[in-house]
């Protein structure tokens, strides 16, 4: 915890007395916690559990299980590429690919300017407009291969075309 800035300890304690009350707070503490720095590392987790008695096992398990919590900084654009069945079928590993092959990362990673963080997802509910891709909470319909590098150029540029 000595990585930890005296502002975040206390409001994570706030986030963690919110919720004190709750018979079982944890999910809730967490997401409050990644709405508002955007991932839970292990100094965090390791806080958590002393504020609620919760063990660190526990809520690392939590952490690494639930595809919306993070141990990493996101980037300011978090591409998800949906890998369910129907998106599969319909192309969304090409579409996975191009986009991991533009920015030189890998699924689960971020650029290194911070720009984009591209995640592999395993459905997002959208099977019927398959293959399908959400970038910070916007879906993009029938992606093609073709779509990728235009999708990315207008997020560089601000989110517009």
């Amino acid at each position: 915890m000595a990585h930890l800035q005296e502002a975040a300890v206390k409001q994570i304690t706030e986030i963690c007395e919110r919720y004190k009350d709750e018979e079982t707070p944890l999910m809730m503490i967490l997401s409050d916690i990644q709405k508002e720095y955007g991932y839970i590392p292990l100094e965090v987790q390791e806080l958590v559990s002393e504020k609620t008695g919760i063990s660190v096992a526990e809520i690392y398990g939590v952490v690494t299980f639930y595809s919306f919590f993070s141990l990493k900084p996101k980037g300011k654009n978090v591409i998800g590429c949906c890998l369910g069945t129907a998106c599969y079928v319909k192309g969304a590993q090409q579409v996975i690919d191009k986009f991991s092959e533009i920015l030189g990362i890998k699924p689960g990673e971020t650029s290194e300017d911070g720009l984009f963080t591209l995640d592999a997802l395993r459905c997002i509910g959208a099977c019927g407009i398959a293959p399908a891709v959400q970038i910070n909470g916007t879906v993009y319909p029938k992606m093609s291969v073709d779509q990728v590098s235009p999708l990315i150029e207008k997020y560089k540029n601000g989110g517009v075309a």
